[in-house]
């Protein structure tokens, strides 16, 4: 079975749905408090960064009660595996998100480097506002400085995670719950 590769459960499925439907209800009425102001402009634009936000953009979506649109970008860094390399776009939005407010969904913020790059490619683009939703946030492994407006969970930890969009070698994306892999399945890439 999966949940066998699986050391510990870190943040369990009960608390990403929890704090997935919080976050969708602030998001809500953050955005819809900006749509009183201007009553004619676009709704919000989600953009989610593939592949790993894709169960937290689906489930985030769902939990956020104004009009909305989304969009996916597909990312890829290139480094030599311990530090950060080059940063480059597989796959670019579809739709111009001009005078739009947009927000990026990530599966985790860690050095920045990524998160980076996309904030300062979109912005070029001159969005209404360009704000950031992530699942989890490493603050602690931060090497640039990026501003991340929603946090569903704090790793206090550097833990390397697996499930709910997050993955090992493609596989464990499929978990309901962040865990940690156990030894044994970590194989040599």
């Amino acid at each position: 079975m999966l949940v066998d590769a699986i050391e510990r459960v870190v943040i369990s499925a009960e608390d990403v749905a929890r704090r997935v439907r919080e976050l969708g209800e602030q998001i809500s009425k953050d955005y819809r408090d900006g749509a009183k102001k201007d009553p004619k402009k676009r709704p919000l634009l989600v953009v989610g960064i593939l592949k790993g936000a894709m169960p937290f953009m689906a489930d985030l979506m769902r939990a956020i009660d104004i009009l909305m649109e989304y969009d996916f970008m597909a990312v890829s860094s290139y480094g030599n595996g311990t530090s950060p390399g080059e940063v480059r776009i597989l796959k670019d939005l579809d739709c111009a998100i001009g005078r739009r407010d947009v927000l990026i969904v990530e599966d985790i913020v860690d050095t920045g480097h990524t998160l980076q790059h996309i904030l300062a490619g979109l912005s070029a683009r001159g969005p209404a506002s360009l704000r950031v939703c992530t699942l989890l946030d490493k603050p602690h492994r931060r090497e640039v400085d990026v501003r991340v407006d929603y946090v569903g969970f704090v790793l206090p930890e550097n833990l390397f995670v697996v499930g709910y969009g997050l993955d090992y070698a493609e596989l464990y994306r499929n978990l309901p719950f962040v865990g940690v892999l156990k030894p044994e399945f970590v194989r040599e890439r």
